[in-house]
């Protein structure tokens, strides 16, 4: 008879073990926030890349790159979680940090090109804002958010079929669609920092890491498309 191997969870470990994961998964944050923030810089000085991703945002071509990403991030998330090779997992992570590179290419360039980088500080100040906010809550809070769950889950099915409606049928998702999805994004921050002590091993604070800063990055997506939709 073959048995699993037992994994401890964050949640099943000593407060010197927690301490050491919490830091390593948000240290890891960081640094992919940092890390995207060199490879969107690198991107929009390439005219071939910029020119490329931008003819993708016309019509049906804006699916293919998303379902281009969906595919990178799937792929990006199953590395990101192999038990066995670390290295694994951080070509994991950095796959999916180009991917979303990639992805916010033709939005950042709008924003620079016609609304300055104003625009984008005060979008990505306001995103770190929140995101720190929301954390604390996690942490501090003694509600569990795990009901958060289905209502994503449902939120972002909608959210999708939104977008490809609007492909179909070329209308513009406006300002509250925006709201409507930060207000995921909060959810998907609060669910994410409270379930990661329940979902992981304290080794695995690569994939952690991961899981936050998608929250993030799509917090980061909406709340600059609002401060966009102001100019």
């Amino acid at each position: 008879m073959m048995y699993q191997e037992y994994k401890q969870v964050v949640a099943e470990a000593t407060s010197a073990e927690k301490a050491a994961f919490y830091r390593h998964t948000y240290g890891h944050v960081a640094g992919g926030v940092l890390v995207f923030i060199i490879l969107e810089t690198l991107f929009l000085q390439v005219p071939f890349i910029v020119n490329t991703l931008l003819s993708f945002t016309q019509g049906y071509l804006w699916l293919v790159l998303i379902g281009g990403f969906m595919g990178i991030s799937w792929l990006a998330q199953k590395m990101a979680m192999d038990e066995v090779s670390k290295s694994k997992q951080y070509l994991g992570y950095f796959l999916y940090i180009v991917g979303q590179a990639l992805l916010f290419v033709p939005m950042l360039y709008i924003a620079i090109n016609y609304t300055g980088t104003v625009v984008l500080k005060q979008a990505a100040a306001v995103t770190v804002a929140l995101f720190v906010a929301l954390s604390a809550i996690a942490f501090m809070s003694k509600v569990d958010f795990s009901f958060l769950r289905g209502i994503m889950t449902i939120g972002f099915i909608l959210a999708l079929g939104a977008i490809i409606a609007g492909m179909m049928f070329g209308f513009t998702l406006g300002l509250w669609f925006s709201v409507a999805m930060c207000a995921l994004a909060a959810g998907s921050i609060l669910y994410e920092t409270q379930q990661i002590q329940y979902q992981y091993a304290t080794t695995q604070y690569v994939p952690a890491a991961l899981g936050l800063f998608s929250s993030l990055m799509l917090l980061f997506w909406y709340v600059l498309r609002i401060f966009m939709s102001r100019d």
